[in-house]
């Protein structure tokens, strides 16, 4: 179970291979893994549901590997477990699926830089309430406060996507 915990936590080890802070190597797999998958379904209304969908499963695995991953590691919020990132990123497109039209490869890629850079800012910067998050005890609160930041982040690139 701990080497399942790790793949999950490190997003299939990237989170220890690649040579960009843990949050890149979680955040942009994670977008671009997003991107693929959102031009392969039919409509905005699956989009939709299959980013939600997908954003409560991976948070809770991830609640589980993240925890395992720490303990494992004897650390409180390993660099490498970046499993959070991608429930921050996911989370991060979730509303501009009910903004974005027409919804093509270009539009969705736009949205999908726009907000890979927002979610980065806001979890990098930790607005309040987002660093008071990380005070929960374990894979909570390595997972709760990119949820946090993802809010902040999906906001902007709502308001965005909605004067544009």
């Amino acid at each position: 179970m701990e080497r399942i915990a790790f793949h999950i936590a490190t997003v299939l080890g990237l989170g220890d291979k690649l040579p960009a802070p843990g949050t890149t190597a979680g955040s942009l797999p994670a977008i671009v893994g997003w991107w693929m998958a959102m031009l392969f379904l039919p409509s905005a209304s699956a989009r939709l549901a299959a980013t939600l969908v997908g954003s409560v499963v991976v948070f809770g695995v991830g609640i589980w590997a993240s925890q395992t991953e720490s303990t494992r590691r004897g650390k409180v919020d390993p660099g490498p477990v970046v499993i959070d990132e991608v429930v921050g990123q996911w989370l991060t497109m979730a509303p501009s699926l009910l903004l974005l039209e027409p919804q093509s490869s270009l539009s969705l890629g736009l949205a999908a830089i726009a907000g890979f850079f927002l979610f980065r800012l806001f979890d990098v910067w930790k607005p309040w309430p987002v660093r008071r998050f990380e005070a929960l005890p374990g894979g909570i609160g390595i997972m709760a406060d990119d949820v946090a930041a993802a809010v902040y982040a999906a906001a902007v690139l709502s308001l965005a996507l909605f004067l544009l």
